[in-house]
């Protein structure tokens, strides 16, 4: 059964926050929010370390929201629509 398309919006709202990369003595790439404290990943490249901060993230925006915290209002951009970052 296919759903039908519907008209009506959903709010969405997008959170943009300068991230930070750098390399590590072995080679590693580290990231990290620090508008989020604690929001930190890695990888084998600066793409994968951020790749992987945009996942992190995520999940501590979704955990501060179902938790009834106040997001932070310092370090981050709302925007009250979907967007598209390109990361060069």
């Amino acid at each position: 059964m296919a759903i039908a398309p519907s008209n009506k919006e959903v709010p969405v709202k997008s959170y943009i926050f300068e991230a930070n990369a750098q390399q590590e003595g072995d080679g590693r790439w580290s990231a990290w929010i620090e508008a989020l404290p604690g929001c930190t990943a890695w990888g084998y490249s600066r793409e994968e370390a951020l790749e992987a901060l945009k996942d992190a993230a995520d999940l501590y925006i979704q955990d501060m929201i179902e938790e009834g915290e106040e997001l932070p209002k310092e370090g981050v951009q709302v925007v009250k629509s979907p967007v598209v970052a390109v990361n060069l």
